[in-house]
């Protein structure tokens, strides 16, 4: 028992984690949506026979285990993006039936089934923004990321850039290292990687990096401070006019109609949130359009935070999955905002 326990070693973080996690995460927020989309369009078809069903969730469960079963046979670095794609593909299409497996008469359009699905993608967005933290520094991590790094040297892909990694890791490794064993093991490898007959493959950005610089200079030419804040603005008034407009018809319904306590109920759940996040966003949207952009950006953020956590759940419950286009504009304008905090209110932040 003890030589077991004595085997056990602190778990160390894999480089580039945060990148395989966000391929899990687009894939399976894409397979619910299409699959849904896919299903509402065709009229729900089911593949098999008058007695069989072949449900998707079969075939999320298949692509589960082949993801499980890629990193455990092949060691090529390649392995784990695909893993991640299957994985996330795989997850989607398995949690899309959540409905059946939660209710005696396998109802696919249980109401609690989209929030459901909807919590469990918000818990792996809070491990993604965890796993997106720069791990504390240490001897016996360095090194580990550091031969997993070499297998760069094996396919004939490692970069000026990533040798210049590899370099500082095992410097910290040789500078850190009490085992002189693990320092001498680094020293060789360092000297092999500074070493003139290394050769190295060309720093060629890929597309979505292309992709990326030349929509940072069209924002650099065409969008400036003031009129990334007056879109922003806009924005807030746009996603919060639904909110607004159903809370007033929420009290317009509540005063002149008599209405039983289940529908009041029902209204001031839906509406009432809504309107709970309705009215700050609007109130944000003010505080920009008279140049207050610290504190409107600050109010827009904990705003759509408190939306995409806490008030789509419940209209997951009551709309299904109508409500994935308000979540994907209020997740774009959080981006939006994080984007313009970081690009104009911490540089002034920063001392000069």
């Amino acid at each position: 028992m003890y030589s077991f326990l004595s085997r056990i070693r602190e778990p160390v973080k894999r480089e580039g984690a945060e990148r395989y996690l966000r391929i899990t995460l687009l894939s399976f927020a894409a397979s619910v949506i299409l699959t849904r989309l896919f299903l509402e369009l065709t009229g729900y078809p089911q593949i098999g026979a008058q007695r069989l069903h072949i449900a998707h969730v079969l075939w999320g469960g298949l692509l589960l285990f082949i993801a499980s079963l890629l990193p455990l046979i092949l060691s090529n670095r390649g392995v784990y993006g695909v893993g991640a794609l299957l994985s996330g593909v795989g997850v989607g299409l398995f949690i899309d039936e959540v409905g059946k497996f939660i209710t005696q008469t396998n109802d696919y359009f249980y109401p609690a089934a989209a929030p459901i699905i909807y919590a469990f993608f918000l818990l792996t967005v809070l491990l993604y923004l965890r796993v997106r933290r720069a791990p504390s520094r240490n001897v016996r991590a360095e090194l580990y990321r550091a031969l997993d790094g070499l297998a760069e040297v094996l396919d004939h892909d490692l970069d000026a850039r990533e040798r210049t990694s590899l370099e500082d890791r095992l410097m910290y490794v040789v500078e850190q290292a009490s085992d002189p064993d693990l320092a001498g093991l680094a020293k060789d490898l360092l000297g092999f990687l500074t070493s003139d007959t290394l050769q190295l493959a060309p720093d060629l950005p890929g597309y979505w990096q292309r992709s990326w610089s030349r929509a940072r200079a069209i924002e650099a030419r065409w969008i400036d401070r003031g009129r990334l804040r007056a879109i922003l603005a806009v924005l807030f008034i746009a996603a919060a006019a639904p909110g607004l407009i159903g809370l007033l018809l929420m009290l317009v319904l509540i005063l002149g109609q008599g209405i039983s306590a289940r529908e009041v109920g029902v209204l001031v759940v839906r509406a009432g949130m809504e309107g709970l996040a309705a009215v700050p966003l609007t109130a944000a949207a003010g505080l920009l359009a008279l140049g207050q952009d610290r504190r409107g950006i600050t109010l827009g953020y904990f705003t759509l935070l408190f939306s995409l956590a806490v008030v789509n759940l419940l209209v997951f419950y009551f709309d299904q999955f109508h409500a994935v286009i308000d979540s994907l504009i209020q997740f774009v304008l959080l981006m939006g905002a994080i984007h313009y905090r970081r690009r104009y209110l911490a540089a002034a932040a920063r001392p000069t």
